[in-house]
């Protein structure tokens, strides 16, 4: 039930306080009204509707990562994001499925070895993963123009390189991040418990009053015996002003796309560049756009803490707090070769006339008869991903990051890998919840014995 806040204090007072309507905050919304005895939450949005900023689904790449295709992660890292990935299906499949299937969607998925060195790789690292996922397939040329023909043949012709792909072919592979987040949402409000949600009035100030905090927006004051910030790069800009997490400074990172007509069926990954601290290039359906393929991400550092939104400039810099040490990080990344041509390269893909044919090229490793013309800037997509610059370690953190003081308020800043460890990470938010208030919460259906994400 979904209570409306009145004018007395102690319809005021929350259990937990939640500052961001994306997938995150969402997942932690509605865990914490199923599986915990706190009776009152509530979550607060500056927009008017949910997932408006990166779990919009237009805003990254609609893929529940399981670890299996992402050749930048170790077994370790994998397993441990297959176990969020799998709590996503858990959910979703606990739905109606007419609700399921505006949620979930099955593609055959792969990551492309291209030439002896990257098929080497590949087969290494089947052997290393295959015992720890029954579903992956080791394909040959020939098993790789049978899912997706468009990768290996020309013309009618085969491609002249080497080939192996690491494939899982009967899975959930595709997400909408926005109608998951919106969901989320609806089942918390069937709890019997105060569920509120509060959008369109942005949180202007968190102050800590005696154990609580104190939550200002434009249209009311709420009080929280603990608050968790799930804002992006916002929960940075939120932590600095209470004079928190000032040893970190913020890079974000924006990606943009391009489609093309439907010349894969599924998704098809690219080998990651360890060097790089960005994902390489891929190729992907589009849940939004029937009949497309959709092909990127690039990857341009951006002084904003959210796309398409000039707004944030400021925010950016607030949180940016430039010195020595933040330049000298950046300078130490701009001095690795791979990472200094690589930037160049993404700077040249924002440039007019050579961008599309730049473009092309890389695109042409995944689909090798691609033409200039079958290119088209997806305009208004994607998203911009706040890495953590720490300035006590001097170095670019790369994966998650939050800011835990240990005082009743969390700061989650970017999740990894992206939203797929909503749920994992809204466990993790509750146990130091559970910690501090001393809830309830009923761990069963977080630790169910693994299901295969089929």
């Amino acid at each position: 039930m979904t209570n409306t806040t009145t004018d007395r204090m102690t319809d005021r007072i929350y259990d937990v306080v939640i500052i961001g309507g994306g997938v995150a905050g969402a997942a932690l919304l509605y865990a914490l009204a199923t599986f915990t005895d706190l009776k009152r939450v509530a979550l607060v949005e500056k927009y008017s509707q949910v997932a408006s900023v990166n779990s919009k689904a237009t805003n990254n790449s609609q893929t529940i990562h399981c670890g299996d295709i992402e050749t930048n992660y170790s077994l370790e890292k994998a397993l441990k994001v297959r176990r969020s990935a799998q709590m996503l299906v858990r959910y979703a499949e606990q739905l109606s499925p007419a609700q399921r299937d505006q949620i979930i969607y099955r593609f055959p998925k792969m990551v492309l070895g291209v030439g002896a060195q990257e098929c080497e790789f590949l087969r290494q690292r089947y052997e290393t993963f295959k015992p720890h996922f029954a579903g992956m397939q080791l394909l040959d040329k020939v098993e790789i123009a049978a899912v997706e023909p468009s990768v290996v043949k020309v013309n009618g012709q085969d491609r002249p390189e080497e080939l192996v792909a690491l494939a899982v072919l009967d899975e959930y592979t595709a997400i909408n991040y926005g109608t998951l987040a919106q969901s989320f949402i609806e089942q918390a409000q069937t709890s019997d418990k105060t569920v509120d949600l509060k959008l369109g009035y942005p949180v202007q100030t968190i102050e800590p009053v005696g154990e609580n905090y104190r939550v200002t927006t434009a249209a009311e004051t709420m009080l929280a015996r603990f608050v968790v910030v799930s804002a992006g790069g916002h929960s940075l800009l939120f932590a600095h002003r209470m004079g928190i997490g000032l040893e970190y400074s913020c890079l974000p990172i924006a990606g943009n796309f391009y489609f093309t007509p439907q010349v894969l069926n599924g998704k098809v990954y690219t080998v990651q560049n360890d060097k790089l601290p960005f994902a390489a290039i891929h190729g992907d359906p589009d849940i939004t756009m029937p009949n497309k393929t959709r092909f990127g991400p690039t990857a341009l550092p951006l002084p904003l803490l959210e796309r398409h939104n000039l707004q944030t400039l400021i925010d950016y810099l607030e949180v940016l707090k430039l010195d020595q040490t933040v330049t000298g990080v950046l300078w130490d990344l701009f001095k690795v070769r791979d990472i200094r041509n690589y930037i160049f390269k993404n700077i040249a893909f924002e440039m007019p006339v050579v961008n599309r044919r730049l473009f092309l090229n890389d695109a042409r490793k995944i689909v090798p008869s691609l033409q200039l013309e079958d290119l088209e800037f997806a305009q208004g997509v994607g998203g911009v991903r706040p890495q953590l610059i720490d300035r006590t370690q001097r170095k670019l953190i790369l994966g998650q990051a939050e800011i835990d003081p240990g005082n009743g308020i969390r700061f989650n800043i970017t999740p990894s890998p992206g939203a797929t460890t909503c749920l994992g990470n809204a466990e993790q938010d509750i146990l130091r919840i559970q910690q501090h208030l001393g809830c309830k919460f009923d761990r069963t259906w977080f630790e169910a014995e693994s299901i295969a994400v089929s």
